[in-house]
């Protein structure tokens, strides 16, 4: 799945304000970056069909909510990466390009990702029994 710019933008607004029409996206970007409603709507119409976005109508109009979270939309995305470049065979490579990312990494972060691990083993483990 690929995201353009202005869909990016538009998730995290609306990761921010939870529900907002668009008109409210529009106003929101309009001050800061520009562009007509007809954007904002076909953009937030492409954001829905890609499954990210949910909406329901008030009156006339759909409140836009994202419709996943933004750490499910980051692990979708670095899946989609990898499954351009990691064949079966060589499952390793996205063990490795994770352990580089973790070079970024504070302690603080780690040790998280180290409890994340941790709850992921017990997780399988219970559902092989």
């Amino acid at each position: 799945m690929k995201l353009g710019e202005l869909e990016k933008l538009i998730l995290g607004y609306l990761w921010q304000v939870e529900s907002a029409d668009v008109k409210q996206v529009h106003l929101h970007f309009e001050k800061t970056r520009g562009g007509s409603l007809n954007t904002i709507q076909s953009t937030l119409d492409r954001l829905y069909k890609k499954a990210l976005l949910s909406r329901h109508k008030v009156g006339h109009a759909f409140q836009y909510q994202a419709k996943v979270e933004r750490h499910e939309l980051i692990g979708q995305l670095i899946k989609s990466v990898t499954n351009d470049f990691i064949s079966e065979e060589d499952d390793n490579s996205l063990v490795t390009a994770f352990s580089s990312m973790t070079r970024e990494c504070n302690q603080e972060q780690l040790l998280k990702l180290e409890t994340l691990i941790e709850q992921q083993r017990l997780k399988l483990k219970q559902e092989n029994r």
